[in-house]
């Protein structure tokens, strides 16, 4: 099994589009496995994105992330990396396909609505941000013979 972690960002909170956003997730077969709304401080936020320290939008996307209140969600499944990513879409949702979360809901490419682990090394760095040990919750879903 693999965990990935996403994050709802201020304007998905904002437009009140957590559930619906979930839910796509919940009917994929995606587990929840930890959830919790937490608005960023500069440091946190900092840390999350430390790999952009230096592109020209980092400014912009920290305190973007720092503007409210953002859910962060561990999912997993088998693949669950590559299947979150395929459902969030491309970062730019001009070029986002209609059905992805962003080709769904976001406008601009700084403001896409979601965040979603791209590696397996990074979604255990980022999950350790947001979540102790005791968060993480294992439990079977009754479905799993039919997913």
């Amino acid at each position: 099994m693999e965990r990935t972690l996403v994050i709802l960002k201020p304007n998905a909170v904002q437009r009140s589009l957590i559930g619906e956003i979930l839910a796509r997730f919940e009917r994929r077969g995606l587990r929840i496995c930890a959830m919790k709304m937490v608005t960023m401080d500069r440091g946190l936020a900092e840390r999350h994105y430390a790999q952009h320290l230096g592109k020209p939008f980092y400014d912009d996307l920290v305190t973007f992330m720092t503007s409210g209140p953002s859910v962060a969600v561990l999912l997993e499944s088998e693949g669950a990396i590559r299947i979150v990513r395929n459902m969030v879409g491309p970062t730019d949702p001009a070029v986002a396909a209609s059905g992805t979360i962003r080709g769904d809901y976001a406008t601009t490419t700084g403001h896409n609505m979601i965040h979603a682990s791209d590696s397996v090394d990074a979604a255990g760095r980022e999950a350790s941000l947001f979540f102790t040990a005791g968060e993480m919750n294992d439990y079977s879903l009754a479905v799993k013979p039919w997913l």
